[in-house]
């Protein structure tokens, strides 16, 4: 890459432009996290409305995370050959279109393939949109910036469990669905408000374009119209070439133990209260306390990880969300189940923030959006795992206690993870890390 198309993209002042860009993206990750909210909602409130036992809607939350896994994979690799800004709105609109007709669901079997074809669209819309943010953000800035993209997935949730606290009980579960719906509409406006990334330009072959994209983004004269270059796809087995093997393998670890311990927490916390014998409402309300948490935990772990570097915020974050856990596990009374639930959430989602930041930048322009999706679509098997996992657990007696020791495990696994990933890249350009300078 240039130096000038570089120095502007590395070097500039964090702009109007970028907080837009966050802004945008960032608003699409809130309707994916929504959705995903709702579903953990619905959940609980279909045990109720369906008579479902424990091992179906295990399966109802499993076959969203097949979809996200094969969409995560698929997606950064179409990514990497047709650029971000389109994949990134073909698959907001596949999510949010599957999201409002699942509002019509009539029988379990229509409900699981609507979630399937909603995972699709949801687990290839995470990684091009982080994908995108990474290649435009300054390198002072960049980790942050990324944490705070992600910040929006606990937004995401704080809207889900208000819908689901003031709309679910007057209204059934339904409406949940309805409300995720909205992203169809907004995709319209994505469309006119995301360049395209000028690193992926430069390296499609597109070098002018490249140049004016990153001129007209960050404040200079000049407006280019959107590459149609297509790059050579990555081929899977680069993903274990010399030199990346350890980085893949250790990514892939993180995101399969990290998936494995968020999905099966969080989609059965309102099921597991109403397990303990708190009333569905009352619940959501519990929900809505721990999920309020979430955004605070994104903005420390933003605020740390460009003083303390990627690695440490990621160990220490885990770390706590692991102590949560348990005493998340051993919980009985209503203030215990508040206090250790708003630390769990606190420093899970932290911890997710540094993982994504984490993950990008690990792998050059043209592999990025390929290997960030896989490394995504692997981890999603730890999140199809869990669900379900769960499920069987309660169904076969056993106590809340063990299964949240488990996932505590799960993270410190993650950290350990975490930490073999092996290279720290708290201050240095993309092309610096990855070797394209």
């Amino acid at each position: 890459m240039s130096i000038d198309v570089r120095r502007r993209l590395d070097e500039g002042a964090f702009g109007a432009f970028h907080r837009r860009l966050i802004f945008v993206g960032g608003f699409g990750i809130l309707f994916d996290s929504l959705d995903v909210g709702i579903l953990s909602f619905v959940m609980a409130a279909l045990i109720l409305a369906w008579k479902l036992g424990p091992t179906t809607i295990g399966l109802v939350g499993s076959i969203n995370l097949v979809g996200m896994a094969i969409g995560a994979a698929v997606a950064g690799t179409l990514a990497d050959r047709y650029g971000r800004r389109t994949v990134f709105l073909v698959t907001l609109l596949v999510y949010s279109l599957a999201t409002g007709i699942t509002g019509f669901a009539t029988s379990v079997g229509f409900l699981i393939v609507m979630r399937f074809l909603v995972g699709v669209g949801l687990g290839g819309e995470l990684p091009v949109t982080t994908t995108l943010v990474t290649e435009f953000l300054p390198r002072p800035l960049r980790g942050r910036g990324i944490v705070w993209l992600e910040s929006f997935w606990a937004v995401g949730w704080i809207v889900a469990a208000l819908v689901a606290f003031f709309l679910i009980p007057a209204f059934s579960w339904r409406i949940g669905f309805f409300v995720g719906a909205i992203p169809a509409l907004y995709a319209l406006y994505l469309r006119r408000g995301i360049p395209e990334s000028p690193r992926y330009l430069w390296q499609a072959g597109d070098r002018a374009k490249a140049t004016a994209v990153a001129r007209a983004a960050l404040g200079e004269a000049g407006v280019a119209e959107l590459s149609s270059a297509r790059a050579q796809a990555a081929p899977v087995s680069a993903l274990f070439a010399p030199g990346r093997a350890r980085t893949t393998i250790a990514l892939w670890v993180l995101w399969l133990t990290m998936n494995f311990a968020y999905y099966g927490m969080f989609l059965w916390l309102p099921s597991v209260l109403v397990e303990r014998g708190f009333t569905l409402v009352h619940s959501f309300g519990y929900v809505l306390l721990v999920t309020l948490v979430q955004l605070p935990g994104y903005l420390s772990a933003g605020w740390l990880v460009e003083r303390w570097g990627r690695r440490a915020v990621l160990a220490l974050y885990l770390l706590l969300s692991a102590a949560a856990a348990i005493g998340f596990g051993f919980a009985t009374a209503p203030g215990m189940i508040v206090l250790f639930g708003c630390l769990l959430g606190f420093f899970n989602l932290g911890a997710w923030g540094v993982t994504y930041a984490y993950t990008t930048e690990q792998y050059p322009t043209l592999l990025r959006g390929t290997f960030s999706g896989w490394a995504m679509g692997v981890g999603r098997v730890g999140g199809i795992v869990a669900p379900f996992l769960v499920g069987s657990l309660l169904a076969t007696h056993t106590s809340i206690v063990t299964i949240f020791v488990m996932f505590a495990i799960a993270m410190l696994v993650a950290l350990v993870a975490g930490l073999l990933v092996g290279r720290e890249t708290m201050g240095r350009s993309l092309e610096e890390i990855t070797g394209e300078a």
